[in-house]
């Protein structure tokens, strides 16, 4: 994995959460066909940036629940 497909990893998955309020990391994979492995890459890429909020699903420990920032 380059930092090209890093960041157009993110693109996609910034794209699928600009539709929904917030997203589990099993629904991300499901709207954009990443690998977990290319997901996890664009979740820390967006988060640094700080365009992503990461919390954890309070029904399922396990999930991990991603939302944007709002501006």
């Amino acid at each position: 994995m380059n930092v090209e497909t890093i960041g157009t990893a993110a693109g996609a998955v910034w794209q699928a959460l600009s539709t929904a309020d917030a997203l589990g990391v099993k629904q991300i994979k499901k709207v954009t066909k990443l690998k977990k492995e290319e997901i996890f890459a664009a979740l820390g890429w967006l988060a640094r940036e700080g365009k992503v909020n990461i919390d954890v699903d309070p029904e399922d420990e396990k999930e991990l629940i991603v939302s944007l920032v709002q501006a």
